[in-house]
């Protein structure tokens, strides 16, 4: 009589026969097989599309780590800190973010830096109407003497309206009896000199300047908006082909994400490959 050894197949064994089975289909049958994303469509209330990615290997790699999912929240992950995203407009690519340690015209909080890496200065840097706010400057800060053309009034407003208006800065106006200096200026400025070079003991950031002309700050929006770039890696010919637009998590070039376990070059359906070393977590 013979025996039939008996076999004991894993978990691991059982989805390894699976690939192996699903690599002598043809490509489209993969395909539409196993339709299942590869990676996160949103987080919280907020979608999540190409450049972007909450999953390692996910949109563009330019973009990598950028953001970061929790339970509910989605943030802006940069070495000053991690700042909530408010909205993403994906048409006119812009990422409105808000950071809870900044001061406004109703809170006031010890000052830090606004600061982003050299890809996110160049990439995702803040827009031209977002506008920062110096306050309670020194009379020897660089923004006030060698560096004064840095600043400038937007839509007709000035540093006054700040310490009249704003509960939270009419302290600076009742230590000193006076409205002490302060400058309106731009992303590049907080991007080469830091507050304490700045010699500004706070600052506040307001987004949608240029709407802003008569409308006093208690009405002003408080946040950063941020204007991104698309590279160009052929997107659109993945994205048409129903696949995700990914990349290598290991050498960075772009992948055509078509479901958990397969990928390919530049779209689904052709050089589709079964991948089990970035993809598939046995």
């Amino acid at each position: 009589m013979t025996i039939i050894p008996h076999l004991a197949l894993t978990h691991k064994h059982f989805l390894l026969l699976i690939l192996v089975a699903l690599q002598a289909l043809p490509p489209s049958v993969v395909a539409a097989a196993i339709a299942l994303s590869p990676c996160r469509t949103s987080c919280g209330a907020i979608a999540i599309k190409y450049p972007f990615g909450v999953d390692d290997g996910c949109g563009a790699p330019q973009f990598r780590r950028m953001l970061n999912c929790n339970a509910t929240d989605l943030f802006f992950v940069s070495p000053s800190g991690n700042y909530k995203v408010q909205s993403i407009d994906y048409d006119k690519q812009k990422v409105v973010v808000y950071d809870p340690a900044m001061s406004t015209c109703s809170i006031l909080q010890p000052h830090h830096d606004f600061v982003l890496t050299d890809i996110q200065s160049a990439i995702i840097p803040p827009s031209s109407d977002t506008v920062f706010a110096l306050l309670n400057c020194s009379i020897d800060s660089p923004v006030l003497n060698h560096y004064k053309n840095l600043c400038f009034n937007f839509s007709d407003h000035s540093c006054d309206e700040l310490y009249t208006a704003c509960n939270a800065f009419r302290v600076f106006h009742f230590l000193t009896n006076s409205s002490p200096p302060c400058c309106f200026t731009g992303y590049d400025t907080v991007k080469f000199m830091s507050m304490n070079i700045l010699d500004c003991t706070h600052y506040t950031t307001v987004l949608n300047t240029d709407g802003l002309r008569g409308i006093g700050p208690l009405d002003w929006v408080y946040g950063i908006k941020l204007s991104y770039t698309i590279p160009d890696t052929g997107c659109g010919r993945c994205t048409q082909s129903g696949g995700v637009c990914g990349f290598d998590t290991e050498t960075e070039g772009m992948l055509c994400l078509c479901s958990p376990s397969s990928n390919s070059t530049r779209q689904c359906g052709e050089n589709l490959r079964i991948n089990t070393s970035h993809t598939l977590k046995l």
